[in-house]
């Protein structure tokens, strides 16, 4: 997640946010689990994982259930050593008549970085909120996310 080590200014942690998006708009759980330090801990939800093989078995479940997966994160807060962030994505499930029903997830993260700039915690609360193909941020797959306008609104 990109070479930035703490402790933090506020450009180097807008940098650290912007790579983190990028790599988990990858969906390569393997190269994502190598921007966290080897006995990393996570929760995710009501999710309780530890250490990269954990990471890339749980990556690996979110991204076969979550298709369509595009992701946004924005800085939020920092200190020497950490980082917060708010953040948007969009997925979809596909009913059993073949339908596709959109989510968008809003939530919140807390990362803690070690002296190599590598993620040695992650907390993570979301709600996925249910929505309809025209409501969706990010149709355009040649746009990238932090160029797609988010109406003023829906920022709470």
């Amino acid at each position: 997640m990109s070479g930035v080590k703490p402790p933090f200014t506020y450009e180097t942690a807008l940098q650290k946010v912007k790579a983190a998006q990028n790599l988990w708009n990858t969906k390569d759980p393997q190269k994502v689990s190598l921007a966290y330090t080897p006995d990393t801990r996570w929760r995710n939800r009501g999710d309780f994982i530890n250490g990269r093989e954990e990471v890339v078995q749980w990556l690996t479940k979110k991204w076969e259930k979550e298709d369509g997966y595009r992701l946004r994160k924005e800085l939020f807060a920092f200190t020497d050593n950490k980082i917060a962030v708010f953040f948007y994505y969009e997925w979809f499930e596909t009913k059993a008549d073949g339908s596709k029903q959109w989510y968008r997830c809003h939530g919140l993260e807390d990362w803690t970085f070690n002296r190599e700039g590598l993620m040695e915690k992650r907390q993570m609360s979301g709600n996925d909120v249910p929505i309809t193909d025209s409501q969706r941020w990010f149709k355009d797959e040649s746009v990238h996310v932090d160029d797609v306008q988010i109406p003023e609104h829906e920022l709470i």
